[in-house]
């Protein structure tokens, strides 16, 4: 699996007229890919990896409407702060453009695969408590967001 994961002041995602997810304030927005021989754990350690990524300045974050744990190192986590997160499943993260300009899809897992993979890395991540939201999977969508950094950071699993 591949994620691009972005540290956000707020973000939502709109098919249509119609916003299917939204976080506000500071959070994660992560774009998720799977490719063919991805399975359930990879999902579920690609959650962990990015819900525990250090990326949040806890000097940036005292002034925010955020509750920091007593002791916290100055590098934190949304999962150390309990942040939001958004994910919209994305299957051009695995584009190959070795040839011409025109990109092959070849490496993305078809919607089958996909789709439980994106469930269960969303649901690994409700179960260590995060609010989570989402696109549609499948669907023409528009992603608004604030990058706040910026940072933007690509894991593979």
């Amino acid at each position: 699996m591949r994620a691009v994961v972005q540290r956000v002041d707020g973000a939502h995602v709109t098919v249509g007229d119609q916003e299917v997810g939204r976080i506000d304030g500071p959070g994660l927005m992560v774009l998720l890919g799977a490719t063919h021989d991805d399975d359930v754990s990879k999902a579920q350690r690609l959650a962990d990896k990015v819900y525990d990524l250090r990326i949040f300045d806890i000097t940036r974050m005292r002034d925010r409407d955020v509750c920091i744990p007593p002791g916290a190192s100055r590098e934190v986590s949304a999962s150390d702060l309990g942040l939001p997160v958004l994910v919209v499943s994305q299957f051009t993260l695995y584009a190959n453009t070795a040839k011409g300009r025109r990109p092959t899809w070849d490496a993305a897992a078809p919607g089958s695969v996909a789709e439980p993979l994106i469930e269960a890395f969303i649901s690994r991540l409700r179960d260590r408590g995060a609010f989570v939201a989402g696109g549609r999977f499948g669907a023409d969508m528009r992603v608004h967001l604030i990058n706040d950094g910026p940072v933007t950071i690509m894991l593979d699993a």
